[in-house]
């Protein structure tokens, strides 16, 4: 396929009739359906923390995802409407709203040389939104992994210091910083362009303005910052976790009183449930999120395009929103005190079989079965939050 052609993709107004719609319906739809259900879970959670008498750190964890998986249906909501239009109308982003003008473009200027360019407000809409929303979403799982570093790592001085209202501020400051970024292509820093097949608009990836390929550069290193960031801090938690748990098995005939051991249970217990999921909805923001950053370094050393290589990490880039709230749904704490009360349940009942097979072969029949030490490998959960 021709540089050309990817060039007159940029101000192409109508879409062509071999493109379907279905991925991005059923990506749509899939989206929803359960970011939704993420919320209503979260909203049951919420409702049985305020009947518990120490809800404090687990609201903070709340509020973090609640506000994620907001996040994440408000990105779902706000762009892929605009897709299905533009192929039900059977119009690109820059056909549904053309504002043309005379004055060259960079991307017109380095590659084709017109004289006269057409801009969208369509397309700067949803090339805005999804900076806005992909910045968002990992800043988010930085703050999230941020928390749990710092109640991990510095306990006394977060108990005095992090509080709701803190959280509240960080959120906001967080997402006012997004969205001045996503502005600045509005101020000509940076430029929100059309890629094929019309259907998506995003940074201008091949740019020839250096303040351009700057932006679409800071962009990217943002992105693989926050990542490498959050990696960071879910392993410090892990290690952290991992020390506790070594520490409690080498002191736990040491404990001054069974309260504190069970309150240090608890505690883990607590840390190790809010982790799962964490952990698992950074390595799915990982895988993709990359594509996407590494194309953009990949086009800011070239300058020949390949929009379909493009589409393709926009839709790892879009995946996320609909992977993240099912990992949430799949690892909530309910579900894996189902799932671990479940387990203890049947190796429970393995060992009182074996014991009960031996004891009554050596004619032992006042054994009992339900020995403490039957729980030492699988602790009775606390009650689900």
């Amino acid at each position: 396929m021709s540089e050309n052609k990817y060039t007159i993709c940029h101000s192409e107004d109508d879409i062509k009739h071999n493109e379907s719609p279905k991925i991005s319906a059923i990506m749509f739809g899939l989206g929803v359906f359960g970011n939704v259900a993420a919320l209503v879970i979260l909203e049951i959670h919420r409702r049985r923390d305020s009947r518990a008498n120490d809800r404090r750190h687990r609201g903070l964890f709340h509020i973090f995802i609640n506000f994620l998986v907001f996040t994440d249906l408000a990105g779902t909501c706000l762009t892929s409407p605009v897709v299905q239009i533009a192929y039900a109308w059977n119009k690109t982003l820059v056909g549904m709203a053309p504002m043309c003008s005379n004055t060259s473009s960079a991307v017109d200027s380095c590659t084709i040389g017109s004289s006269s360019s057409c801009t969208s407000s369509v397309c700067k809409y949803f090339g805005s939104s999804m900076t806005f929303f992909s910045l968002a979403t990992i800043s988010l799982l930085f703050i999230t992994a941020l928390d749990k570093c710092f109640a991990i790592g510095h306990p006394y001085l977060y108990n005095r210091v992090v509080t709701k209202k803190w959280a509240y501020i960080t959120i906001s400051v967080m997402f006012l910083v997004c969205f001045l970024f996503c502005l600045l292509p509005f101020v000509e820093f940076g430029t929100y362009v059309q890629y094929c097949p019309g259907t998506w608009c995003f940074i201008d990836m091949n740019p020839c303005d250096i303040k351009h390929r700057v932006y679409a550069n800071l962009y990217a290193t943002i992105m693989l910052v926050l990542v490498l960031s959050t990696v960071a801090c879910n392993g410090f938690v892990g290690y952290q976790l991992f020390r506790m748990y070594r520490r409690r098995n080498r002191q736990g005939s040491m404990m001054k009183s069974m309260r504190s051991s069970s309150e240090r249970k608890v505690f883990v217990a607590h840390e190790v449930e809010h982790l799962i999921p964490l952990v698992f909805m950074t390595i799915i923001f990982i895988i993709c999120t990359l594509p996407m950053v590494i194309r953009m370094f990949y086009n800011s050393i070239r300058t020949e395009e390949n929009h379909e290589n493009d589409l393709l990490a926009l839709r790892f880039l879009s995946i996320n929103s609909i992977i993240d709230p099912w990992v949430f749904i799949l690892l909530s704490p309910s579900v894996l005190h189902f799932f671990c009360l479940s387990v203890c349940k049947t190796r429970l009942g393995k060992i009182r079989g074996s014991v009960s097979e031996t004891t009554l072969a050596k004619g032992n029949y006042h054994v009992e079965l339900s020995r403490p030490n039957m729980w030492t490998s699988c602790p009775p959960m606390e009650e689900n939050i």
